[in-house]
């Protein structure tokens, strides 16, 4: 058994603030005994044009501050960032080990360029999929529109992800909210592997859409086993790895694959 936290908090624009939350819900999450604490998608500031001004390199204050925090709890961290670039900023969930060490850097390949928003605009694509070890785990990491792309998480489970950790801020919409659990639930389906989802809380001081909440923790046969509903909140829960083993027994899936897709 793994001890996970989903730790959906706001997110305000001042990553002072944002990482004052962040250090009370490690505090919490290692009080209820968990091995990984997982936060959303830009927990360093919230979307915005300032992104490229309150970026940050992964050696940066928010980043230490949460590797600090992670060695003195001994617990490891999965966070979103954003790092500075050249003219764009590079949106990436940061991997640290619970020594404080940074394990793995996922920069998002997918761009939010959809229902009128432009994220291109200010972020630079990465193109590299990305699995870390963690809380002896495999973990592959997903960034928000990311789940929208089966290919990111076939790639991921090839590569050995016995875990997703997707971490999000989801914009609010007609329809929108089911797409998240949807496929949430069907990326957990398709590839026979848990995934936990987490998700920004609503901050009722912005006025941008983002951040629904509904953090999830979706078993290889898509039982939601936890579902965080919108206020904020710190749960931990438990990811049993023989689950995956009698899910792929039952349902080989995996094995009986046929086709392989090539791009010329």
């Amino acid at each position: 058994m793994t001890r996970i936290a989903l730790c959906q908090i706001p997110v305000s624009e001042e990553p002072s603030a944002n990482l004052r939350r962040a250090l009370e819900a490690m505090d919490r999450a290692a009080g209820d005994g968990a091995e990984l604490a997982i936060f959303p998608e830009a927990t360093l500031t919230r979307y915005g044009r300032r992104i490229t001004d309150l970026a940050e390199p992964l050696d940066g204050p928010f980043v230490t501050g949460l590797a600090e925090s992670a060695k003195a709890h001994g617990m490891a961290v999965i966070a979103g960032v954003f790092e500075p670039g050249d003219g764009r900023v590079h949106n990436t969930a940061v991997a640290i080990g619970p020594d404080g060490g940074i394990e793995a850097a996922y920069r998002k390949i997918h761009l939010f360029d959809s229902f009128g928003a432009h994220e291109s605009e200010l972020v630079a694509p990465g193109d590299t999929p990305v699995v870390v070890r963690l809380a002896g785990l495999r973990i592959g990491l997903v960034i928000c529109y990311d789940i929208r792309f089966p290919e990111l998480t076939r790639a991921l489970v090839d590569q050995g992800a016995d875990l997703f950790a997707v971490t999000a801020a989801w914009g609010a919409g007609p329809m929108k909210e089911e797409h998240w659990a949807t496929l949430v639930r069907a990326r957990a389906i398709e590839n026979t592997t848990w995934v936990a989802a987490v998700g920004q809380a609503p901050n009722p001081e912005a006025h941008d859409g983002f951040g629904i909440g509904r953090s999830m923790l979706v078993d290889p046969m898509g039982v939601v086993r936890t579902d965080l509903g919108p206020a904020p909140a710190v749960q931990t829960c438990e990811l049993d790895p023989q689950v995956t083993i009698a899910t792929r027994n039952a349902l080989p899936c995996l094995e009986h694959r046929r086709l392989q897709v090539h791009r010329s």
